[in-house]
């Protein structure tokens, strides 16, 4: 993506840290934030953002493929293990190109969102039978090529899959032989290669994820914690997601999740414990003690009928506290970000837990870190310029002034009009600058399954 020399955004609102300031002035250079002047008129030589600009949000939780599944794994009621067989035969159906036209169209909803920045968690590595491609990586590079062609910034975290049980059952047959790369110094030994095809890149980090404890024996996830230290990598890991998932472990290992984690050495402030939903007070105690931080997917939880995990406690750790769409039954970061205060209501009978600014952070600077961009998420000078323009005269919005609790609690994802990604256009008045959304993503999950 080429940046601008120098370019300046006037913004009618932008929230500045924990305060929202009136006519902004904000000056780019080659994709960074030089100066931000307050309480400026604006000027014919701006660009103008209406409404209130918020810095780039972060998905940091995706599975790209998943979004083919939206409405369909409705028609019949089940339970996250239905659910997952139907993934699983989406799932042996992609190939590179397939799956670069369909996440091409996901990542540009994205950017419509106002996601600036993706973490996918990529575990689709094969081809049928597990045979590896020519080039090992060809789903992660349609995965790169995608996301460089819909415009946010993209952390593949490249997903070690070895098992399909806590007590290190093989893969099974099917699908799941797309994922494994046969011990974690087989993944170690991949992910270094796409690592060094993709150190040039622009726009692109490449971290690493161990998919779960029962997707990864205990005895291959130092391959994958000691890859990720040796590159100051994010880790990632599903943990906790399902009781049965927490019951299976306890009947192996004699223990949680959490705890079978820490004892990998897998827990530590670079690493993000994905849904994190039934927790143990001990489990929270490792967890805060090791900074680790935790990414909730409520829509996706919900949607699965998951349960709802403990926001509050997780928020007064040191960890990052970050949100992800996960399987994409809707991609809408504000949904994601007032459901963990909802749901949390819902559960205590109770409100005003979560304040909006928190849940706010949550969304852009935290997830952002979460992922590895420890310089965006937020209107400064130095900080990548992402800037996110939401409607405050919507039939959502309107009334409802230039507030956080505005954004969080009214807006939706088709309120955001504009968003700018390290300096460059890549929605202008609600429309994608280069990708016909609707009509890619009716396309791409056409050819991948038709009517079925």
């Amino acid at each position: 993506m080429g940046f601008a020399v120098t370019v300046t955004w006037w913004c009618e609102h932008a929230w500045l840290g924990d305060t929202v300031q009136a006519g902004v002035l904000i000056t780019v250079d080659d994709g960074r934030i030089t100066s931000i002047v307050a309480g400026a008129p604006a000027t014919g030589a701006s660009n103008r953002l209406s409404g209130l600009v918020i810095p780039g949000m972060a998905n940091a939780h995706s599975h790209a493929f998943h979004r083919a599944l939206r409405g369909r794994t409705q028609r019949d009621r089940g339970s996250f293990w239905t659910w997952r067989d139907l993934m699983y035969r989406v799932a042996d159906r992609l190939d590179p190109d397939r799956y670069r036209a369909l996440a091409r169209a996901v990542y540009a909803e994205m950017a419509l969102a106002g996601i600036t920045s993706v973490g996918e968690f990529h575990y689709l590595h094969h081809d049928t039978g597990g045979r590896p491609y020519s080039d090992p990586n060809a789903m992660g590079h349609a995965l790169i090529e995608a996301a460089a062609d819909a415009g946010p910034r993209l952390t593949l975290l490249d997903t070690c899959y070895l098992s399909s049980a806590p007590d290190g059952a093989a893969l099974q047959d099917g699908p799941q032989q797309r994922f494994g790369d046969g011990s974690g110094a087989g993944w170690a030994e991949r992910a270094e290669i796409l690592r060094d095809q993709t150190r040039s890149r622009p726009g692109v980090l490449v971290g690493a994820a161990l998919h779960s404890v029962r997707g990864v024996p205990v005895d291959q996830m130092p391959d994958v914690v000691e890859w990720a230290s040796a590159h100051s990598a994010p880790l990632h890991v599903h943990s906790s997601e399902q009781r049965a998932e927490i019951e299976q472990c306890q009947a192996v290992h004699g223990r949680t999740p959490t705890a079978v984690l820490r004892d990998a050495g897998a827990l530590g402030p670079r690493t993000t414990a994905v849904h994190a939903t039934h927790l143990t007070a001990g489990d929270i105690a490792d967890m805060s003690a090791s900074a680790t931080g935790v990414c909730f997917c409520p829509t996706t939880e919900r949607d699965l009928g998951d349960g709802i995990g403990p926001a509050p406690a997780l928020l007064n750790t040191p960890g990052l506290f970050s949100l992800g769409s996960d399987s994409h039954a809707v991609i809408d970061m504000f949904e994601e970000a007032r459901a963990v205060e909802l749901d949390e209501r819902l559960a205590r009978q109770e409100r005003g837990i979560i304040g909006a600014p928190t849940l706010l952070r949550a969304a852009t600077v935290d997830g952002q870190h979460a992922i590895g961009w420890a310089d965006a998420g937020v209107l400064q000078v130095g900080a990548r310029a992402d800037l996110v323009a939401v409607d405050l005269n919507s039939v959502r919005t309107a009334g409802g002034g230039a507030t956080a609790e505005t954004i969080v609690f009214a807006a939706t994802a088709a309120d955001v009009t504009d968003v700018v990604i390290d300096g460059q256009v890549v929605v202008a008045d609600r429309r994608h600058v280069r990708v016909d959304v609707a009509a890619e993503l009716s396309k791409a999950i056409e050819n991948l399954l038709g009517d079925s």
